[in-house]
């Protein structure tokens, strides 16, 4: 049975019932479950889609975006959704190393496709209220296929999503998520949430992520919820969401806690209706948590990444207030480790390595066997995240292993700009780290060695990164020094680099 089946026995339950409420639109179960056929009809017999094809996404939140995934999943294909936030050369990387059936597109990011419409080939391009040299309209594309049936051949085994995270190697790599991993990740937020069918669900974190995805969303829709979907986040938009929509549930990021905190808005918006909100992306700041305490609302940490789907480790409602900090326990159907360098597992209130596993990790990544058997060992996935047990058993994240720096809930990993730094003649070598900022959690800085006789300044080197990398992974600053400090394997030494940056603070751009 593939995960579509969700939204029709729902459709059957109560097909009057509110599945998604958007722009000031109602789609009951029903009327949701009637697009998905239609849909995954038009992709199957006007755009050949079958079993194993991907389609990529690159769209703010609309309905239409679930759709598609369902549709794909009664097909067999496979959603690739695009982070809009990305430049369109690493847009290219990722259509190219998926090799894209389709492309669905909102009308802002057209000119961006257009301009490396070179590596679509011949794949369908749709556009969601445009069409046009080239294009074709969603609507038109879904009415083509009015009366018509497709066979569904999907199933729990088949892949339906490739995520793509950014890589140590500079080049993103795809986290391929099968229909059955998104079913336990569901059932992992259903129990951790305790979401029922009466829930309301606020939804504006990106689809793009597994976050904004699978999180909350899917599983509010497994559970025969509400969500309340917004295209995107916008302070204002989403206190009033809270205010007048009353959403019983909703998912947060530190930088949207933040930016929520400090809008004029915050503290006369009646936040009552929310039992709980979700957070993660990274480690959450103290006082960020007990400000939404501070209005009643329980903050419950989720931990995870996009290898593993993300729901791993939760903490609940009745300990939110308790364990301020930290991620809490393993979800319902994952078991988790935490184990030293040579893979052995510590004692409680020891620092290591957490390993996560479970159904709802990732198969691997896509075309990338070497990646995928570096992170997979015997079912195990190694986060590269350092954590720690307390004597209670809940779980503290304490840093992490890998380089990743993450920045207002986006991951910036520094090999991908040290690749662009390293390719200017002007530098003799360079390395990017992470600087703590109180707006963003983190900001990637970049520390740079200049070639002798070299003229070169701040602004030169971020006027580097414009059109290569997406404006959020630009460093903040450039810190010019001699030479970078190595161990006597010649390993640059980053948490010297760190201390050093930390030391030569900018206000954040």
């Amino acid at each position: 049975m593939d995960i579509s089946a969700w939204i029709e026995r729902h459709a059957a339950y109560a097909p009057a019932k509110t599945a998604i409420a958007f722009a000031g639109r109602e789609i009951a179960y029903a009327e949701f479950a009637a697009e998905i056929e239609q849909l995954a009809a038009a992709l199957a017999h006007e755009l050949g889609i079958g079993r194993g094809a991907r389609i990529a996404i690159l769209a703010y939140n609309r309905p239409e975006y679930l759709a598609l995934l369902f549709a794909c999943a009664r097909l067999g294909a496979i959603l690739v959704p695009l982070n809009w936030r990305l430049a369109p050369p690493e847009h290219a990387y990722i259509l190219d190393n998926a090799g894209v059936a389709a492309v669905f597109c909102d009308a802002e990011f057209r000119a961006g496709l257009e301009s490396i419409g070179g590596v679509l080939g011949d794949a369908h391009r749709i556009g969601f209220g445009f069409s046009g040299s080239g294009w074709r309209g969603y609507g038109a594309l879904v009415e083509a296929a009015a009366g018509r049936d497709a066979s569904r051949v999907g199933g729990p085994d088949d892949p339906i999503l490739i995520v793509y995270t950014s890589g140590t190697t500079g080049h993103p790599k795809g986290a391929v998520l099968t229909q059955s991993a998104l079913l336990w990740n569901a059932i992992n937020s259903t129990a951790m949430h305790d979401l029922v069918s009466t829930d309301r669900v606020l939804t504006f974190l990106p689809m793009f992520h597994v976050g904004g995805l699978n999180i909350q969303t899917l599983p509010a829709l497994h559970a025969g919820a509400t969500v309340l979907l917004q295209p995107r986040f916008v302070p204002a938009e989403a206190l009033a969401a809270i205010a007048q929509q009353r959403p019983t549930v909703t998912l947060l990021v530190p930088a949207v806690m933040k930016a929520m905190i400090e809008h004029p808005d915050w503290s006369r918006t009646d936040l009552s209706s929310l039992r709980i909100a979700g957070a993660g992306s990274s480690i959450v700041p103290i006082e960020l948590i007990r400000a939404f305490h501070a209005r009643g609302v329980p903050i419950c940490q989720i931990y995870g990444s996009t290898e593993t789907g993300p729901t791993a480790i939760v903490l609940r409602r009745e300990d939110a207030m308790r364990k301020e900090g930290s991620t809490g326990t393993p979800a319902l159907h994952c078991e988790i480790r935490i184990v030293d360098d040579q893979g052995r597992d510590v004692s409680r209130g020891q620092r290591g390595e957490i390993l996560v596993r479970g159904g709802n990790v990732m198969t691997g990544y896509w075309r990338d066997p070497e990646a995928t058997a570096a992170a997979l060992k015997d079912g195990w996935f190694h986060t590269g995240d350092i954590g720690h047990q307390d004597e209670e058993g809940f779980y503290w994240i304490d840093e992490r292993k890998k380089d990743m720096i993450i920045s207002g809930g986006e991951n910036i990993y520094p090999a991908e700009l040290e690749t662009v730094l390293a390719a200017c003649p002007d530098i003799a070598e360079a390395a990017v780290v992470a600087r703590p900022d109180p707006k963003w959690g983190e900001v990637p800085v970049a520390v740079v060695v200049p070639r002798p006789g070299a003229s070169i300044d701040a602004a030169a080197v971020k006027a580097l990164f414009v059109g290569r990398l997406a404006k959020f992974k630009h460093p903040h600053d450039v810190v010019f020094v001699d030479s970078l400090p190595r161990n006597v394997m010649s390993k640059v030494l980053r948490y010297k680099l760190r201390e050093l940056v930390a030391g030569v603070q900018k206000p954040t751009a």
